[in-house]
């Protein structure tokens, strides 16, 4: 299987040399890497340009954008401007951020997966960040869920899918849609993947209140956010989370922006969500 990875980059001088390492130190390389510089102001460029120049493999690019830090749209709009360099018939297309390192046996392992399961739409491993000292999960969300730092997808899923939506909550948004779809997700529980740097560390406070808004364009319904809202908060510890998320939530149902799902796929949406709500509430359901 032909494998393409597209890595958006802004400001990650420090943790950058570290994970471009760990992919051309791969058992199994990808066959295309194409790295996003999206308007760093530090060195960022610079190595990128490094790495496109000793490996064939690897293009780096140069964009413009804002030189606001914000989830969602910034970094999507990144990866679309990176996914039309791709000149390979790819059968996977990789999204990973550039603050990850990757075990040796990554890329094999992902392949191994969509080989053993033709209906293996979405995967990725694990992401754990170092807390005093240790590795530990980054638990801001289920260890079930594919994270948006290590996303791969086969291509006709994500042809599927409409590709990625420039928007907060797209990380959320594909895995519902490959499940409208009829593909199957899957985390790798036994992929760990180092994460540099937090999630969230660097945004700017007006992302405080783009959970909400994301929820409302996904057409989850006030009762499904504030649940939602109320899981992220918890997980987080932050409070702050679930009122900042309620006012993004009433802000939008106020403004009314697009909607990023039709109705029958925010029906699917809500069904499967409660599904998932109910399953949990189980005292007998299975655990892993």
């Amino acid at each position: 299987m032909i494998v393409c990875i597209v890595i958006p980059v802004h400001n990650e001088e420090e943790f950058l040399p570290k994970c471009l390492e760990s992919l051309v130190s791969q058992n199994r390389q990808p066959d295309e890497l194409i790295l996003v510089d999206d308007n760093s102001t530090d060195n960022s460029g610079e190595i990128l340009d490094q790495y496109s120049e000793q490996y064939d493999w690897i293009k780096a690019i140069h964009i413009q954008s804002s030189s606001d830090h914000l989830p969602g749209g910034k970094v999507i709009k990144a990866f679309q401007s990176g996914l039309k360099e791709v000149q390979s018939n790819f059968d996977i297309i990789c999204k990973y951020d550039a603050d990850i390192v990757f075990p040796e046996n990554y890329i094999e392992s992902i392949v191994g997966l969509f080989e053993a399961d033709p209906k293996l739409g979405i995967c990725g491993g694990l992401p754990y960040i170092k807390v005093n000292g240790e590795w530990k999960f980054e638990n801001i969300a289920s260890r079930d869920h594919v994270r948006g730092p290590v996303k791969a997808y086969r291509k006709t899923c994500f042809e599927d899918i409409g590709g990625l939506k420039a928007a907060v909550g797209w990380d959320t948004l594909d895995v519902l849609l490959a499940e409208y779809h009829g593909w199957n997700v899957y985390t790798a529980k036994n992929l760990p993947v180092k994460h540099l740097k937090p999630t969230g560390k660097s945004y700017r406070k007006s992302a405080r209140l783009l959970q909400g808004e994301a929820m409302y364009r996904m057409r989850y319904g006030l009762i499904l956010s504030c649940i939602a809202l109320g899981k992220g908060a918890f997980h987080r510890k932050q409070g702050a989370f679930l009122f900042n998320g309620i006012r993004g939530y009433f802000q939008a149902s106020s403004n009314k922006p697009e909607y990023l799902v039709t109705e029958e796929e925010g029906r699917f949406i809500r069904d499967r969500r409660w599904k998932n709500i109910w399953k949990k509430l189980n005292p007998f359901r299975r655990r892993n």
